[in-house]
């Protein structure tokens, strides 16, 4: 092969972008018509998700009947494919027309208080609904910054830095320099977004209940409560079918508050508990939350420890 000949990855994530290029150009409605017919073919198609899906649901609603369990099952994937095609939408198209997509917001008050008070927000934005209508609407209305790790596919590094920061959000790496942009952001008292159910690498966190089963919990969270005076809020885009968004802040847990790191990462499980009660086929189940206790209780060590700089 020559080395001006594209790869296989080269092609693949030239399609995607030029599918989010294609996709920006639709309504959310027309989005949601899409997912409604893919989401059951990535149901029947994608083993891993649904099996992982289905596992994930059996251990959270274990008194839910196994047939409704399918039937949420099959709605979550929908939500999920909702939310790959709605990408192009959020980065690409037009900033009034998401905007307007916007059709409702609840508990803008807790962001407008604790910036009153001269106090910094850290917003806890779980994988529900499109969280990428959420980081729009943040970096819209807020000095807003958050980590980010590049895509395994780095023809798509570009499109997706674009998207995320064309309202003005800074990304900032996944390691001790971005932490430290995050403090000085939140001395600021400016709001920055963490992802609150991404599963750490061993040594970045402990395990805390969820859903009354042990998950890996990150202990970021902690850390930057424990050096600021920051107010924690959840901040989820919720979907409203066919018509747009509704963006939601709750107040967190009060454990997050803690100074311990296992409580507060139990409080910031319960902070992700609280938002999939809004709709639990908006969140997506097929991240593996508890993998770590599998390797746990396999012996597998701990590989690398994260330290707060």
């Amino acid at each position: 092969m020559s080395e001006s000949q594209p790869t296989s990855t080269t092609l693949q994530g030239r399609a995607i972008a030029a599918l989010w290029r294609t996709l920006a150009g639709r309504r959310p409605a027309t989005l949601w018509r899409l997912a409604r017919i893919a989401g059951p073919m990535v149901h029947r198609l994608s083993r891993r998700e649904r099996e992982v899906t289905e596992i994930n649901l059996a251990e959270v609603y274990p008194e839910q009947a196994a047939v409704g369990r399918r039937q949420l099952a099959r709605e979550s994937l929908t939500h999920s494919t909702a939310t790959m095609l709605e990408l192009g939408f959020a980065w690409m198209a037009a900033p009034q027309r998401v905007e307007d997509s916007i059709l409702e917001i609840h508990g803008r008050e807790l962001l407008d208080e604790a910036r009153a008070e001269g106090r910094g927000v850290i917003v806890l934005a779980p994988h529900f609904g499109n969280w990428e209508v959420l980081n729009f609407w943040l970096s819209s209305h807020f000095p807003f910054t958050a980590m980010y790790e590049p895509p395994k596919i780095a023809e798509l590094d570009p499109v997706i830095r674009q998207g995320r920061e064309r309202m003005g959000a800074s990304l900032v790496p996944t390691n001790p320099r971005g932490v430290a942009a995050l403090l000085k952001a939140l001395k600021r008292s400016e709001a920055v977004g963490i992802l609150p159910d991404q599963e750490p690498d061993w040594g970045s966190g402990v395990f805390a209940p969820f859903y009354h089963r042990l998950a890996y919990t990150a202990t970021l969270l902690p850390k930057l409560v424990a050096r600021t005076d920051a107010r924690v809020v959840t901040g989820v885009a919720r979907r409203i079918p066919g018509r747009g968004f509704a963006i939601h802040f709750l107040a967190a847990d009060e454990r997050v508050y803690a100074t311990d790191e296992e409580q507060s990462a139990t409080g910031v499980n319960a902070c992700v508990e609280d938002a999939i009660a809004l709709d639990p086929a908006q969140y997506q189940w097929e991240y593996k939350r508890y993998r770590k206790v599998i390797e746990e209780q396999q012996g597998v060590p701990n590989h690398r420890e994260f330290r707060l700089y």
